[in-house]
């Protein structure tokens, strides 16, 4: 089937669907009608059109002014784009329309052409999209450097805010975007106030309007900071400068359609592939940005459980490449500008709270029918404004996110080379230009590769950096062929690639130095042993995690007990001699023979894998951590915080902290609960956990205690259940400790805790939340956490774990230290630090 056709892929088809007996609850909405899904428009997509409208609109003019195109195409292609493309595209909440990314070269071709040939080369690159579309090679279009692309966006924002800049100056831009630069000056000579002023308004407002305080600017923001914008600089140029040049829309009658076109094959060929190109590059990379928003925002709502909410669908992204292109063939039929997805109005309609295509096309029921009613109103509108709106959007296309991204990555030298090749050359030559450098840079690390050798302390050191292929083989075995036989030997090796020779050739100077009496160890560059291949860590428990291969301990018993089905383990775990195994035995089989030599009875299966898990540990990996150990018996323990958490098994504290032995100090507690000191000794007589906060902050001096809860805690659980009652059992008498924290959830005193801006799923999740902030309270009650505290030489933190998502949150800074109102746990991403955490 052609991927241009709607297919049923949209919509979850009832055998996808969850049985009754499955136990899984389906959303609660109201079953399709007999005939299939009708078009249905929820509230939220109603408001979210609306939203969409009001950013389009002076969005589409604004572009229209800077392509020099007849104002009027503007809002047709914004009207085709939102019905059309939402209608036929397949990505639902995306909104199409006039294209930020084409401005340069839409600009370009309408100088060179005219605008009635620039729409027929509109309609071929529709009718290319359609081929392409159909051929299914959207995907293919993502395989482009993602260095090249973000390049090439950046280099059009780069032109059109240097185009735009001429108009907010009250001038005219020039015909390429060097030009635009060398006239600048001579721009600045012959400056008038007026356009300044209002170009200068728009954009304080566009910077300001979205950070506006207090509740009067969260209710002002609903209004977007686009339209929010062009009313205030329109109002103002009303009374302040009559005589500024607007916006001016000539009569419908006088609309110019497409003509044949006219000029050099070659040349006319190439422009609808730029213009092809850049729209479907731009539409697809939008198209993966809205679906990862749609991700975000559905994992928010429902707190990222798994039944939570309907499972979001990617976008199709040939029949997206199809719908484009319908839509540009009619929008260059009907004399209107080349179309695309875009960012800006994308993500206004997923913030609006768009559920699906119904927002997209009401937005382009509502430009048609301000196209058709509201001209009077559009010609208040000054073309300063629209200038500094657009060259905002320029400004914002080059993103110093990607420019991190692409830093960190190391091709930032292929970004800054499409970025030049764009502004001084255009887009089809920077594209060209960016791929050239991409190829050759990638060439250039695949051939550098340096290889030094070094002894320190009897011990050769051979340090290879780079990629290692058939390139770098006689180099390779060179080097090592220099090296005395049968030598201890360290290769580093710092890269990310070995191809097959090169792999071969290390292998057999290993074996030969191994066979001399030698030792070879392989690292990486920061001198951690190389890990085994992935097969290897599936078929015998590793060192440091036999917690992820409980399958090797459960087979061990069948063998204990009299089976052999474990001595027929993989050969291959037997022979590899990895760290911690210096004689290449196998973990568990080994286990099992001294067990069975011993005649030992057969032990209960809990006991067997407590024996597993010992024998386990004493020869994998006590030889990796006795030296430390060692080092830490003989100095005694400095660990730096201490950590209150619950006793719940699936917490654990060394794995979600990545610590090691000395480094954490603590308390395990059913429900991670600290009875405050005036009750603790009264009531239950159980001084325990107020002994560890006294001996922790007072002998070990640690410098910050966390209090960390999780998930569903079935301590909190029980609070929640249980009647007040008189305290009979231990487990009770210990969970009044918690009934403060169902006190504080209950009052009105006190804000609902909340993760990362949303509120919790559920009651239980809740009050985990403001349990945690709670046990703070009773840890400042401490005398010596408090004396500490006044000090200012001890922190105190609140953690969450939400278990099935292997996420942790802190609590909000001034939260954690009992100082601000707001009770929010941040999400902890890779690579957030501390202060990051804490300030968001």
């Amino acid at each position: 089937m052609s991927a241009c056709v709607p297919t049923r892929n949209d919509h979850t088809s009832r055998s996808s669907r969850p049985s009754r007996a499955s136990g899984i609850k389906r959303p609660h909405s109201p079953p399709p009608p007999p005939g299939g899904r009708r078009f249905r428009i929820a509230g939220a997509d109603l408001s979210a059109s609306i939203t969409v409208f009001l950013i389009a609109v002076p969005m589409s003019l604004g572009l229209a002014v800077a392509m020099d195109a007849p104002l009027e195409a503007g809002l047709v292609s914004a009207a085709i784009g939102g019905i059309v493309a939402g209608l036929l595209g397949g990505t639902p909440l995306q909104v199409s329309g006039p294209s930020a990314g084409l401005t340069v070269v839409t600009a370009e071709l309408i100088q060179i052409y005219g605008w009635r040939t620039t729409c027929a080369i509109t309609i071929g690159a529709g009718l290319l999209q359609i081929l392409l579309g159909s051929l299914r090679a959207a995907r293919s279009a993502l395989a482009v450097s993602p260095a090249i692309v973000h390049g090439t966006l950046a280099g059009i924002g780069v032109a059109i805010a240097l185009a735009q800049l001429h108009i907010v100056l009250g001038g005219s831009p020039q015909s390429s975007a060097v030009d635009n630069a060398i006239a600048l000056p001579a721009q600045l000579e012959r400056i008038s106030p007026a356009a300044p002023l209002i170009g200068s308004l728009t954009i304080a407002v566009l910077v300001l309007w979205p950070r506006l305080p207090g509740r009067a600017g969260h209710l002002a923001r609903r209004i977007p900071a686009a339209l929010a914008s062009v009313v205030i600089a329109t109002a103002v140029a009303a009374l302040a400068t009559p005589g500024i040049a607007r916006v001016d829309l000539p009569s419908w009658r006088s609309h110019a359609l497409p003509e044949m076109p006219q000029g050099p094959v070659l040349a006319l060929a190439t422009a609808v592939f730029t213009v092809m190109l850049v729209a479907s590059l731009e539409s697809l990379l939008a198209a993966v940005a809205v679906d990862k928003m749609a991700a975000d925002r559905a994992a928010d709502r429902s707190g990222g459980g798994p039944f939570g909410h309907e499972p979001v669908k990617r976008s199709d992204l040939d029949r997206e490449l199809c719908g484009q292109g319908i839509a540009n063939s009619l929008a260059g039929l009907l004399g209107g500008l080349p179309i695309s997805g875009g960012a800006v109005r994308s993500s206004a309609n997923v913030r609006a709270g768009a559920t699906g295509r119904a927002a997209t096309v009401l937005h382009g029921l509502w430009v048609l029918l301000a196209a058709a009613l509201l001209v009077t109103v559009l010609e208040w509108i000054p073309l300063a404004a629209l200038g500094a709106l657009v060259m905002m959007v320029g400004i914002q296309m080059v993103s110093f996110a990607h420019i991190r991204n692409v830093h960190k990555h190391r091709e930032f030298l292929v970004y800054g080379a499409t970025i030049t090749g764009v502004v001084v050359f255009g887009v089809l030559k920077g594209v060209v230009l960016g791929i050239a450098v991409a190829v050759a840079v990638a060439l250039h690390r695949l051939a550098r590769t340096r290889i030094t050798v070094t002894e320190q302390d009897g011990r050769h050191l051979v340090t290879v950096r780079g990629q290692l292929t058939f390139l770098a083989v006689p180099r390779l075995s060179r080097t090592l062929g220099q090296l005395p036989h049968g030598v201890d030997a360290i290769v580093e090796l710092d890269g990310f690639f070995m191809d097959h020779a090169a792999f071969e050739a290390i292998q057999d100077w290993r074996s030969a130095q191994i066979a001399q009496g030698g030792q070879v160890v392989f690292t990486g560059r920061s001198g951690g042993r190389v890990a085994e291949p992935a097969a290897a860590a599936h078929s015998c428990c590793r060192p440091w995690t036999p917690w992820r291969n409980h399958h090797c301990h459960d087979r061990s018993e069948h063998a204990t007990a009299g089976t052999t089905e474990f001595t027929a383990q993989d050969p291959s775990c037997r022979g590899a001699s990895g760290p911690g195994q210096p004689d290449g035995t196998s973990g568990t089989g080994d286990a099992v023979g001294e067990s069975s030599a011993t005649g030992a009875a057969p032990r209960p299966a809990g006991a067997h894998r407590l024996f597993n898990g010992l024998s386990s540990f004493q020869r994998n990996t006590a030889p990796l951590v006795r030296e430390e150990l060692a080092r830490l018996a003989a100095e005694g323990q400095r660990p730096s915080q201490l950590f209150i958490t619950c006793a719940d098994s699936r917490l654990v504290t060394s794995m979600i902290t990545s610590s090691g032995p000395g480094d954490l100090f603590t308390v395990r507690n059913v429900g991670n609960l600290v009875p405050p000191p005036d009750t603790e000794t009264t009531e239950s007589g159980d001084d325990s956990v107020a002994a560890a906060i006294e001996y922790a902050v007072d002998v070990l001096k640690v410098g910050s205690i966390t209090v960390c809860g999780h998930s569903g805690c079935g301590a909190m659980q029980a609070l929640l259940g249980a009647e007040p009652r008189t305290p009979r059992t231990p487990l009770w008498r210990w969970l009044r400790h918690g009934l403060p924290s169902l006190e504080r959830m209950a009052s009105r005193h006190h804000s609902w805790a909340r993760i990362s801006g949303r509120l919790p799923t559920d009651a239980v999740e809740q009050l985990c939340l403001t349990n945690v902030v709670q046990q703070l309270d009773h840890l400042r009650a401490h005398e010596s956490v408090a004396r500490r505290l006044a000090e200012g030489t001890l922190e105190l933190h609140g953690m969450y774990f939400h278990v099935g998502e292997a996420q942790a949150y802190l609590l909000a800074e001034g939260a954690s230290a009992g100082t601000g109102p707001d009770e929010v746990f941040d999400r902890v991403g890779p690579g957030t630090d501390l202060s990051t955490a804490l300030d968001a």
